[in-house]
């Protein structure tokens, strides 16, 4: 089955050195002089195993995640989750197993087609499946420019973190994803009352007072009118 060691052609042990060397000599092969248009979709997979494979961390939870999953099932595991369609547990482990083998797009297909934000996945999946899922289609939805999407996921992962510990060290990784959305591209997502109210629901997660002091003056900000056209530059935000 395919996997991020398999798209590198590395061993589950490889070191962060043989990693490198593997995508360097994977991306001579796959660059557009080479390869041509055929090999954009595999330079982009190629991309996503590196991103996750040469950081420590997001090492350590995909193979987490990976590991735990694909021990469970030794069958054509996909083709038995589509066959039922109408079963949301089904699908819901289906979108997890799409994100988990690379095929983001028709992960974000099945999920939107359940509802999006209204498909409680969290209902049907493991605790752990569905937050390790949560974060993955977070990170892609924040990649395709869905923000606010990606901040709703990563908030109620925060705040599930808080209530019963999971991610643990990886917790840095997904508060640090959810600052980044927050900063650089929620205001200009969404409409001025709805920025507000992503900012409140921040408040509630007990991130430190030095930061916590930053949503309240942003908030204080954007209710008393200034700086609230859509498109406008946060140079101070949050």
């Amino acid at each position: 089955m395919t996997n991020y060691y398999e798209i590198l052609t590395v061993g589950q042990n490889a070191s962060t050195q043989e990693i490198k060397k593997a995508f360097r000599e994977r991306a001579k092969r796959l660059h557009p002089d080479v390869a041509g248009e055929s090999g954009e979709q595999e330079m982009r997979k190629l991309l996503a195993a590196y991103e996750t494979l040469s950081n420590r961390d997001r090492r350590f939870e995909y193979d987490r995640a990976y590991s735990r999953f694909i021990g469970k099932y030794r069958f054509d595991y996909r083709s038995f989750l589509m066959e039922r369609a109408d079963d949301l547990e089904s699908q819901s482990k289906l979108i997890f197993f799409e994100l988990l083998h690379l095929e983001e797009e028709t992960a974000l297909a099945i999920w939107q087609k359940h509802g999006g934000l209204e498909f409680p996945m969290e209902k049907y999946l493991d605790r752990e499946d569905w937050m390790d899922c949560a974060y993955i289609l977070a990170e892609e939805l924040a990649k395709r420019r869905r923000f606010y999407e990606a901040f709703v996921l990563l908030v109620s992962l925060v705040r599930e973190e808080r209530r019963l510990p999971y991610f643990k060290h990886f917790t840095q990784e997904v508060e640090g994803l959810l600052k980044e959305l927050v900063r650089l591209h929620l205001r200009q997502a969404v409409d001025g009352e709805t920025y507000v109210e992503c900012l409140e629901a921040l408040l509630d997660l007990g991130f430190p007072p030095a930061y916590e002091k930053r949503i309240l003056y942003s908030i204080a900000r954007s209710r008393g009118g200034k700086n609230s056209t859509r498109g406008k530059k946060q140079g101070h935000d949050s």
